[in-house]
């Protein structure tokens, strides 16, 4: 009797969730044709939006060909000292 309630119980329990819904579909509308004033506007606010963006790229570069200029001559004189290092060592080493 109670194998019986116990799988009973375990039925009751399992059977709802082969009955679950399946989700609500989404509608999405169609959109409308964009009218003359709505398509210059974009495309002004479009050549805006570029020029700004090219304004800003422009000034990213020129601040990135500065940074380069520092790190090369960094460099240079990094290389000039280690040939000093080494022209000690060898002197160094002579005597």
């Amino acid at each position: 009797m109670k194998t019986l309630f116990g799988f009973i119980l375990v039925a009751s329990l399992i059977a709802p969730i082969g009955y679950s819904q399946a989700p609500t579909p989404i509608v999405v509308q169609a959109m409308t044709p964009a009218t003359k004033t709505q398509t210059t506007v974009s495309a002004a606010v479009s050549t805006a939006a570029t020029q700004t963006l090219l304004k800003a790229l422009q000034a990213m570069k020129a601040a990135n060909d500065e940074i380069l200029k520092q790190q090369e001559a960094t460099l240079l004189k990094l290389d000039e000292m280690e040939k000093a290092a080494n022209d000690i060592r060898i002197y160094t080493k002579r005597g």
